[in-house]
């Protein structure tokens, strides 16, 4: 219940602290974010498991 609460405030902040347009962009710079990071992680995975192979 605490962990709920939690976030319900957190929410509540960043509804009244930003803008719907800001919130909607760090929203989508965030994702971004992590999409590129799980692009590189995945190239980087590709690529070790080629290596073990060709040994």
């Amino acid at each position: 219940m605490k962990r709920f609460s939690l976030y319900s405030t957190l929410i509540v902040i960043l509804a009244v602290t930003l803008t719907s347009c800001e919130l909607i962009g760090d929203i989508f710079q965030a994702g971004m974010g992590v999409g590129i990071f799980l692009v590189i992680a995945v190239i980087a995975v590709i690529i070790w498991i080629i290596s073990r192979f060709r040994k």
